[in-house]
């Protein structure tokens, strides 16, 4: 499977927003702790996403299974 990434070439407001808010120093405790709020939040955003797809498309533990050895 191919994965393609948009090549931006903008910041958005959010983005912006961002830069202004954390333009100032930073502790390496403050910017590791940021790191992980982010990480935190994306993460979660991947495992509502990934509930989704195998709530559509009905995946049992048993297709996961197949998949990992190589089964059809």
């Amino acid at each position: 499977m191919a994965i393609t990434q948009k090549s931006h070439t903008e910041l958005n407001p959010i983005q912006v927003s961002l830069l202004r808010l954390f333009d100032r120093p930073m502790s390496e405790d403050e910017t590791k702790e940021l790191k992980r709020l982010l990480v935190n939040h994306y993460s979660a955003l991947l495992e509502e996403e990934v509930t989704k797809v195998i709530a559509e498309k009905g995946y049992t533990q048993n297709d996961f299974d197949n998949m990992l050895n190589g089964e059809d």
